[in-house]
């Protein structure tokens, strides 16, 4: 039901316009200047992992309390990076969208010279493409539904 919803609404939005012209400009940034390799060089460096025995005593219980802070502190840091990680992957996924239903819109729109003023044929065009569009979820969705 919401996906019949979705496409009526894509139906309406594309036809409506095709019929006015409506076009897209493509403002989007360049990111001309990036070079692969450059923001983190090696990332995985090499680490040699030591043991420590303090034995028992004062000794062994402050230094196991050092520790213990050091590894709290390390486990915050490593929490807040994961942290940047998990926000720039949402970043990049938005991107990614942003970026198909741009272009998704902007083939559509590109008939808009044709279509200006001409209601049948916005229609006719209009549910071809939200036919694709809507066709390819209802797609997934039953697949879905077959291998589950």
């Amino acid at each position: 039901m919401s996906l019949g919803i979705i496409a009526s609404f894509l139906f309406l939005f594309m036809t409506y316009g095709l019929y006015n012209g409506i076009e897209l400009i493509d403002n989007f940034p360049k990111f001309r200047n990036f070079n692969k390799g450059e923001i983190m060089g090696n990332a995985t460096p090499h680490m040699e992992t030591t043991s420590i025995d303090a034995g028992d005593g004062i000794g062994a219980f402050l230094l196991s309390l050092l520790m213990w802070i050091g590894m709290t502190i390390l486990i915050i840091v490593l929490l807040i990076v994961l942290e940047v990680v998990f926000w720039f992957s949402i970043f990049i996924l938005l991107a990614m969208l942003y970026w198909v239903f741009f272009s998704a819109l902007k083939l559509v729109f590109s008939k808009s010279k044709d279509t200006k003023g001409a209601i049948g044929i916005s229609a006719v065009y209009g549910l071809s493409y939200t036919l694709l569009y809507i066709g390819r979820i209802f797609g997934i969705v039953y697949l879905t539904e077959i291998f589950t």
